[in-house]
């Protein structure tokens, strides 16, 4: 029973891992001895993270668009040249539209859903041979999508194409679980709440104290409580475990 939690010295790669929920999961990741790549569209933000985490550990930057094809073609090809094997995807890039509903625009939804949740499968796929390499009955390569609870509960905000993704991310994850089980690929989400990302930061800044408010634990969610997720489901500890979906929000969808 040592060691359940354990990744040292997996590799790892996190897409949209410059900042946000990405960032907190790479920092978790590096700090407990994995190898981790990190991906994002703007390459100084990419570049200068792995700089600064790679005084904790090993962080390499590789910075490619998911939101297109050449983009997942590209970063599969320069990890297929560095590594013999990946074992954990973490599929986290993701970009949100709000605009009222009449006046919500083809270019906004195509936008999020062509990152969220078509980037999502694309990638996984042209990560397949590497992540087979990896897998094993008794040691799973896996693969670990970032959902929302605005996938399972719809936001009072008008940002439809975002829930949509997101709720699509969810069963995705599950297909992926029940096609890729006989290959010893486990495929699970994370559905975080409220975090001090990016994305959120003009919403928190508006509503920040009427979120926490209303959150069962009076709160938001802190870098340890993204990492400590990603970590459990890349580790021994949940290697029975495939196809679900783990709120992390402090009970708001489930409460």
């Amino acid at each position: 029973m040592k060691n359940l939690f354990s990744v040292e010295g997996k590799t790892v790669l996190i897409t949209g891992g410059s900042r946000g929920i990405g960032e907190m999961i790479a920092t978790g990741f590096v700090e407990n001895g994995a190898k981790v790549y990190i991906t994002a569209r703007k390459a100084q933000a990419c570049n200068e993270l792995a700089e600064e985490l790679s005084k904790k550990g090993t962080c390499i930057s590789l910075p490619f668009d998911l939101g297109t094809q050449e983009g997942i073609a590209g970063i599969a090809a320069e990890l297929g040249k560095r590594e013999p094997k990946l074992d954990v995807l973490i599929n986290n890039a993701g970009a949100a539209w709000g605009e009222p509903i009449d006046e919500y625009s083809e270019s906004g939804w195509d936008k999020v859903q062509n990152i969220n949740l078509k980037g999502v499968f694309f990638l996984t796929q042209k990560m397949l041979p590497l992540l087979r390499k990896s897998a094993s009955a008794d040691n799973p390569a896996r693969v670990i999508n970032t959902a929302s609870v605005n996938g399972i509960e719809p936001p009072d905000l008008e940002t439809y194409a975002y829930s949509s993704s997101k709720a699509g991310v969810i069963m995705l994850t599950r297909h992926l679980a029940k096609r890729l089980a006989r290959e010893h690929i486990l495929v699970n989400a994370i559905a975080p709440g409220p975090f001090p990302s990016q994305m959120m930061k003009a919403t928190l800044e508006t509503f920040g104290d009427a979120i926490k408010a209303g959150n069962p634990l009076g709160r938001i969610g802190t870098p340890e409580d993204a990492a400590g997720v990603a970590i459990f489901l890349a580790s021994r500890a949940s290697a029975y475990t495939t196809g679900a979906t783990i709120p992390v929000d402090g009970g708001s969808a489930e409460v």
